[in-house]
């Protein structure tokens, strides 16, 4: 572990010559974005950014999955208990999402993501917003914030929406349906999908490339064309938490997430 990542648990951080490795190593999880991931997530983003050293990040995962999203076995926790839940996401819960992302669009470094397995809500997200996406063709994303009672908030509506046709955005984002590497790299989601075989070479090659090619220009033209993400962030997150918060103190949510740990299909009322 590089000295200057000491401190973060659940990343395993690397560096050769100008290129930093940056692996999501939560694999019993599925790399879940959750806890202390989050957490690890929101401190490495600044290091990265003031580190001259660094030309590129290559974000990677361990085991089957890129990113599970979030810990559905602890939202059921959470939902229900009604006065736990309520002073969670009044206590701001929500809030390291945007906190997380803001710091990933503030780095000036080109971010190239390898994405096999799942990539799933706020896990696509994180996918989704690294500046160079490269998926295994079997690969699954998806923002399934919706199929268990809760508003896409939290990241869905900032990118998915700049990555695909709006109305074509929205239909993913409102029923949670999956779609595979290749059938992302068809509809422009990522730069391109390979054979599983593949995807750890392929996402190096252009990770290296990056890392050693003319860096002022590269980081700024990445700022110049992250500020409209980050107008984006500001303008969308405060509401979409908002909205989201409200569904999680939802019955909708508290079932679906039931659910879930029970193995059975949701029932939604509108509650």
């Amino acid at each position: 572990m590089d000295a200057r990542y000491g401190d973060l648990k659940t990343l395993v951080v690397s560096q050769e010559g100008r290129l930093l490795r940056v692996v999501l190593n939560q694999p019993d999880s599925l790399n879940a974005v959750s806890g202390d991931l989050q957490e690890d997530l929101i401190e490495l983003w600044p290091i990265v950014r003031r580190d001259e050293s660094v030309g590129c990040v290559l974000l990677t995962a361990a085991g089957a999955s890129f990113s599970a999203g979030g810990d559905i076995k602890g939202m059921a926790e959470r939902a229900a208990d009604r006065e736990r839940n309520g002073a969670l996401v009044v206590g701001g819960l929500l809030q390291r999402a945007k906190v997380l992302l803001a710091g990933m669009l503030d780095v000036e470094q080109p971010i190239v993501a390898a994405v096999q397995g799942y990539a799933m809500g706020l896990g696509a997200t994180i996918a989704l917003c690294s500046d160079v996406t490269i998926a295994a063709d079997d690969a699954t994303f998806a923002d399934t914030h919706v199929a268990i009672g809760i508003v896409a908030g939290d990241g869905g509506a900032l990118i998915w929406p700049l990555l695909l046709p709006v109305n074509v955005a929205k239909y993913y984002l409102m029923t949670g349906e999956r779609i595979s590497g290749a059938e992302a790299a068809r509809l422009g989601m990522v730069l391109k999908s390979v054979p599983a075989g593949q995807l750890a070479q392929s996402a190096e090659e252009v990770a290296v490339k990056l890392a050693n090619g003319a860096s002022l220009a590269i980081r700024w033209t990445k700022y110049t064309v992250n500020q409209t993400l980050r107008e984006r962030l500001h303008s969308l997150f405060d509401i979409g938490i908002l909205l989201e918060g409200a569904s999680m103190l939802s019955d909708d949510h508290r079932d679906a997430t039931a659910a879930f740990v029970d193995k059975r299909r949701p029932t939604f009322n509108g509650r």
